[in-house]
């Protein structure tokens, strides 16, 4: 885990690189009734059930669209399970393989790892609290195999440090980028594919997407990187985004990742 100690106001934070092996076990769900969603919650906030290397879990509720490119059915429920260096086998059996409680639907699960220098969090991180005005926004995204690569160059020299920024002085709660690792397990009646998860929490009013806060972000902290021509060019042609949805935070267990010197080597 790097600190990220720029030299001027604003909260320090803490930014988790794919060298420090946070291991993400996410669950697209549908869970039809009040009843299933309190099971969750209550098994989210029991995440020490799952091993040693589980650093805690988080739930989200779907909310509304922002973008949806796909007739694919809507989910309910998005579950993060984060885990250092590896994922047991015995949780993988609890979330993946033993059959769901009724009324809890599993649409996929996949193993995911953090996006290099675009997994941000200002450090002490507690989750969004009293922030009503907030809602997770979750970015569902499929970058074309081929240029891979190049996503990852974009999000790092310039997604990352706009977002870095964003998360610094507040605008942001978090900015957690994650690519597919492996897909455990995928209904077929799901009808959309992403390998790619990119978490914030914003406030929607008023939200117009990433592309005009990364930009304006990019001028006040670095005008010449952000003069550059085509900072953002070619994204269209690398990815698709089939869907984009705000969520309520049902648990946010998730307060060790910003605990800064966690996994300092």
């Amino acid at each position: 885990m790097d600190e990220v100690t720029q030299p001027s106001k604003g909260r320090p934070l803490v930014r988790i690189e794919p060298q420090d092996r946070l291991v993400v076990l996410a669950r697209t769900m549908n869970a039809s009734e009040s009843r299933s969603e309190a099971l969750l919650a209550d098994r989210a906030l029991k995440w020490r059930r799952l091993g040693e290397t589980c650093l805690g879990q988080a739930l989200y509720r779907h909310r509304s669209l922002f973008q949806n490119a796909s007739e694919a059915p809507q989910w309910s429920h998005l579950e993060l399970s984060y885990f250092r260096d590896l994922v047991p086998d015995s949780a993988i059996d609890d979330l993946v393989v033993r059959q769901p409680p009724q009324a809890i639907e599993l649409l996929r699960a996949e193993l995911l790892l953090t996006t290099p220098s675009s997994f941000v969090l200002p450090h002490g991180w507690q989750g969004l609290g009293s922030q009503s005005n907030r809602q997770a926004s979750l970015e569902y995204i499929q970058v074309e195999p081929r240029y891979l690569g190049a996503y990852r160059d974009v999000m790092r020299d310039y997604c990352g440090i706009a977002a870095s920024r964003l998360v610094q002085f507040g605008r942001f709660g978090t900015f957690r980028a994650m690519e597919t690792l492996a897909v455990l397990h995928q209904d077929k009646a799901l009808g959309v594919e992403w390998n790619q998860i990119h978490l914030c929490e914003l406030e929607p009013d008023g939200f117009e997407g990433f592309g005009p806060e990364f930009e304006a972000a990019l001028r006040q902290g670095a005008p010449k990187v952000a003069e550059a021509p085509g900072v953002f060019a070619g994204l269209d042609r690398m990815r698709s985004v089939p869907r984009w949805t705000f969520n309520d935070a049902v648990v946010e267990a998730d307060a060790a990742l910003g605990q800064e010197g966690r996994w300092q080597r």
